[in-house]
């Protein structure tokens, strides 16, 4: 093992998708790289770093990049875009009804279709959505926009379950949090670089104006990039480990036993039904925050600028949750309670000075009046003060607050299992439950419900959540899942998963 370390490394030949999956299937001894960004690992000489977990990931968080991400930026806007939010709120509300039916069974469609085929068709939807927002600047065809978020809904049910899936399943315990981090930060940019595209071309709208056709049309041709980027991922069970180890799935999975193991998530470990109102409410605070807060009360360039800020937040607190959730000074067990407490506070501490904010704004009925003057009232960046300034930094710490909350769900889930094929399941349960909440809160604001109403609905229910789920995060998360466990979920055994006996790591990069 020693000559092997000092040896230098000799190049591999390229090699395609077809060869690296052919030869995930050798195994193979293990040398760990220092630095998480390495050129690869070889098995019988040739290289398959386009199998391992972080490329994979970094793949897929590029998909999402391209999809949802440029879709909440659009979504960021308030209204989709557009002065008057009704179509889209009609729209979120299909979006949201087919997502979560589609998405209760999307792990079931995952396990048996792969991951790769599975997100390649859910990433479709998206272009399809922005482009009827763009028919809708010309005809507005409301029933064209509302059937794009019906078809989205489908597609994102199975995207986001394959995304879950990976983000879950491939990375090694004490890695998820860096992962779920990783992925977080790129799917982010992406909704940070699509919310420039309207800032640079609204920057002189300083009334209430729709969005031009440009905004729509480059969302559409970057949506449609990362359907088609889908296509280069690999399946799962293509995938090896730094030690060579792979993802737990089932050897021959059928429709039969993938309707099965959806029924065993639920009886095998019961409790975890109390993660479900966390998963209800991990998506209401959309409508309240981008609809009720930027779409009500600002013009539409600082709609945009608002836009980018949030999304940007979003990093920082994916970084600041992902990487203490990995902390490596304190057992896993504790990692679990503390960052469930540190994010009870992080709760609390936003949504108290959203309320201290909110009870000062003036009511639905005069915002959406249009006889009402509030058109030329709403708040613009040069105002700065009071009236911007601090309602600039609130709607930043609920980008914050929305990458924090959602980090710790996707970390509590993957400290559950490390089974590829039960961490589809419960991404199918988080997707669907997370759709039905927001199905619920964007018909309620489609219904010209009271902003107070909207804030405190929100609020509440996301503190119930929390504290309903806190005895499933106190006593349900353990130090380290074990092998044995993880394999009561599948019908493949500890020989087929396990780390692999001639597989040799190299290093390009000691360091990040």
């Amino acid at each position: 093992m020693a000559d092997e370390k000092n040896a230098p490394a000799t190049e591999a030949p390229e090699l395609g998708t077809a060869e690296v999956s052919n030869m995930a299937d050798t195994a193979g001894p293990v040398q760990r790289p220092r630095g998480w960004m390495y050129k690869g690992f070889r098995v019988a000489g040739k290289e398959i770093w386009y199998a391992s977990p972080i490329v994979q990931l970094l793949m897929v968080a590029m998909v999402c990049f391209l999809c949802p991400g440029m879709f909440n930026a659009l979504t960021g806007l308030g209204g989709g875009g557009q002065v008057d939010p009704s179509a889209q709120n009609d729209a979120a509300t299909a979006l949201n009804s087919t997502f979560a039916v589609v998405a209760f069974f999307s792990g079931t469609i995952a396990n048996k279709l792969g991951v790769k085929a599975t997100l390649a068709f859910g990433g479709l939807g998206y272009c399809i959505y922005a482009g009827s927002f763009l028919s809708y600047n010309h005809n507005q065809n409301h029933g064209f926009v509302v059937f794009a978020g019906a078809f989205l809904g489908v597609c994102a049910g199975l995207l986001w379950t394959a995304q879950g899936t990976i983000m879950m399943s491939y990375p090694p315990e004490a890695q998820k949090g860096r992962y779920i981090s990783y992925f977080w930060i790129i799917f982010n940019l992406g909704a940070v670089i699509g919310a420039l595209v309207p800032l640079g071309q609204n920057v002189n709208a300083t009334g209430a104006t729709n969005v031009t056709d440009g905004t729509y049309i480059g969302l559409i041709v970057l949506m449609f990039t990362g359907a088609v980027l889908a296509m280069s991922l690999c399946n799962a069970d293509k995938v090896r480990r730094e030690d060579g180890s792979k993802v737990i799935l089932m050897k021959n999975p059928s429709w039969k036993t993938e309707f099965i193991g959806l029924f065993e998530t639920i009886t095998s470990s019961p409790w975890v039904i109390l993660l479900f109102p966390m998963f209800f409410a991990s998506n209401i605070f959309y409508t309240y925050q981008l609809n009720d807060f930027n779409g009500a009360h600002f013009n539409t360039r600082t709609r945009a600028l608002n836009n980018l800020l949030y999304w940007t937040s979003q990093i920082f607190g994916a970084i600041v949750f992902g990487y203490g959730l990995d902390f490596p000074g304190a057992r896993r067990s504790i990692r679990a309670k503390g960052s469930f407490i540190a994010l009870v506070a992080v709760t609390f501490a936003i949504w108290g000075g959203g309320y201290a904010w909110q009870i000062k704004q003036v009511p639905r009925e005069i915002v959406e009046n249009k006889d009402s003057g509030y058109e030329q009232e709403r708040v613009d960046w040069t105002d700065g003060g009071e009236r911007y300034i601090g309602p600039m930094f609130l709607f930043i710490f609920y980008g914050f607050f929305d990458a924090a909350f959602q980090t710790c769900i996707y970390w509590y889930m993957g400290a559950l299992s490390n089974s590829g094929r039960k961490a589809a399941n419960l991404a199918g349960f988080y997707k669907g439950i997370q759709s039905a909440g927001a199905a619920v809160y964007w018909r309620l604001d489609g219904l010209k419900t009271p902003y107070n109403t909207m804030f405190g609905a929100t609020w509440g229910l996301l503190a119930a959540a929390l504290f309903i789920a806190a005895p499933v995060i106190f006593t349900r998360i353990k130090d380290t899942v074990t092998l044995e466990e993880d394999l009561k979920f599948s019908d493949e055994t500890a020989e087929d998963v396990a780390p692999a006996k001639d597989v040799a790591v190299h290093d390009k990069h000691d360091s990040v």
